[in-house]
């Protein structure tokens, strides 16, 4: 049975869902055969059953393109599944877009109820994109569309939302990925989208994803996720701070020989944790997706950890030598 999603309408007595009052970003690196996609929306996990947040608006097929299929969305996202299918066959993204218009197969409102944001490599490795916005999404509405990029949204406060993410996406240097956490940081405003106006926050849930051209399998290079948040915390500045702890990661590992590398298993945790490291590990410290520290020790093991009694959730562990630091994404669940 499908379930919709309005990200930004009302739930009503179907079982879906709105997502408008929504923004988020796709876009590809030809220089590096990346593909990335960042988003935000004033929904949460709670408003949609546990299906996680935002993220539902988007997919990516590492080495090909990705796609965000946003405002009235069903769940499971029937529109951007079969869009992506329809990519993974050879369909450009403005093929794609003409296709699922005629193709619509999402059982509330039709094609002028959606917003799409495309983008792909051609067979030469050249970027395209493409996006739409359905005449019947709420205001403000409207995307914007680069070479290699698409940025859409909805229930704005007004096009300034989507230029300031549009303008920080292209000033920003480096690599895909800090190129689209900046895009989302411009729209972090009160209000961004409106129906979080009143709490004073952009919005209620919060994601990034980039996939490499040898990612396989949905495990994709990069993959953050605030599903929901405390009352009174912006979920991108959450995400910022997972961001800044994968991103220590990911430096850690590429600049560390073997013998200082840094690596714990399993992820997700319950009880405990194992270390992978011949450094001598001095602190750990747990803190939440805001960055408030939460627990502190001194490990009395350079192979293991005992998981604090936190509820589960999504955490940043990090774990300091006397000359360095790592930091690690850990959720605890159990």
């Amino acid at each position: 049975m499908k379930t919709l999603l309005f990200i930004g309408l009302i739930i009503a007595w179907l079982p879906f869902l709105p997502a408008q009052d929504t923004f988020s970003i796709i876009a590809v690196d030809p220089e590096t055969g990346e593909v990335g996609a960042a988003g935000a929306s004033c929904i949460d996990t709670d408003d949609c059953g546990g299906c996680g947040g935002v993220i539902i608006i988007n997919n990516l097929l590492p080495g090909r393109g990705g796609m965000n299929a946003q405002a009235t969305v069903c769940l499971p996202n029937v529109n951007l599944n079969n869009g992506l299918n329809q990519m993974n066959a050879g369909l450009s993204p403005d093929e794609v877009l003409a296709w699922l218009l005629a193709n619509d197969a999402c059982g509330s409102g039709n094609a002028n109820s959606r917003q799409y944001g495309i983008a792909d490599f051609d067979p030469d490795g050249n970027p395209r994109a493409a996006g739409y916005t359905g005449s019947n999404c709420l205001d403000y509405a409207n995307h914007n569309t680069g070479e290699y990029y698409s940025i859409q949204g909805n229930i704005l406060l007004g096009q300034g939302i989507l230029d300031s993410m549009e303008q920080r996406f292209l000033n920003t240097e480096g690599s895909l990925a800090k190129r689209l956490m900046s895009a989302l940081q411009g729209a972090n405003v009160p209000g961004a989208d409106t129906r979080c106006l009143a709490a004073g926050i952009s919005s209620k849930s919060a994601f990034i994803r980039v996939a490499k051209p040898d990612d396989t399998g949905g495990n994709f290079y990069l993959e953050l996720n605030v599903p929901s948040v405390l009352t009174g915390i912006d979920p991108i500045d959450s995400l910022q701070s997972l961001f800044d702890v994968w991103c220590e990661s990911i430096s850690g590992a590429s600049e560390a020989s073997p013998e200082v590398g840094f690596r714990i298993y399993p992820n997700p945790a319950s009880n405990f944790l194992y270390f992978e490291t011949e450094a001598d590990i001095i602190l750990i410290q747990w803190l939440d997706l805001s960055g408030r520290l939460l627990h502190e020790e001194r490990p009395l093991s350079n192979r293991y950890l005992w998981v604090p009694p936190l509820p589960n959730g999504v955490y940043l562990l990090k774990a300091f030598t006397d000359k360095s630091s790592f930091g690690e994404v850990v959720e605890v669940k159990r």
